[in-house]
């Protein structure tokens, strides 16, 4: 299959910083995935250093294979994030990696004080699988194939996910 670059950033992405930062780093990411998790402190530590002159974006890459709580923990960020608290969903997701069963995230639901009936039907109806899994597809055809993968300004990024190797990838680009 060949690859193709990934789809621009768009409104209904989840993004931190200006739409006009100098560098976009887009990261494919999964929730149970130890490296992603990882890769959450790398980032925070580039936008402090970078500020204004960096947007950063994450869209999901379940790999259910590997991370069966995956996929719901993507379905539960959404969830979130229709009630303006999906970066909090995303912290504590990755916090607490290590349990993410159903019980869970409703808890981190609840402990975030989000809506829960608004929440729990989302989560009966499924109402986020398809744009999870339409984010997947897109990642796949732009050749990701595991987390966290990184793209900058729309080039996939294929060094070390070091804050050294990632501010020097976005420096010399």
């Amino acid at each position: 299959m060949p690859i193709r670059p990934i789809p621009d950033v768009h409104g209904q992405d989840h993004a931190e910083g200006p739409n006009n930062a100098r560098v976009t780093l887009v990261e494919y990411g999964d929730f149970e995935c130890p490296y992603s998790a990882e890769a959450v402190m790398t980032v925070q530590t580039l936008r402090a250093h970078l500020r204004d002159d960096l947007r950063f974006v994450y869209r999901h890459f379940p790999l259910v294979h590997k991370h069966p709580h995956a996929f719901r923990a993507a379905e539960a960020s959404e969830a979130a994030g229709q009630q303006h608290q999906f970066w909090q969903m995303y912290q504590m997701l990755f916090a607490y990696q290590d349990a993410l069963s159903e019980n869970d995230l409703f808890g981190y639901a609840a402990e975030l004080d989000l809506e829960m009936a608004q929440f729990t039907r989302e989560m009966t109806e499924h109402t986020y699988a398809s744009r999870v899994q339409a984010e997947k597809q897109d990642a796949e055809r732009s050749g990701v194939t595991g987390t966290p993968t990184f793209f900058i300004n729309g080039m996939l990024y294929e060094g070390k996910e070091t804050f050294e190797a990632l501010l020097e990838a976005i420096q010399s680009g």
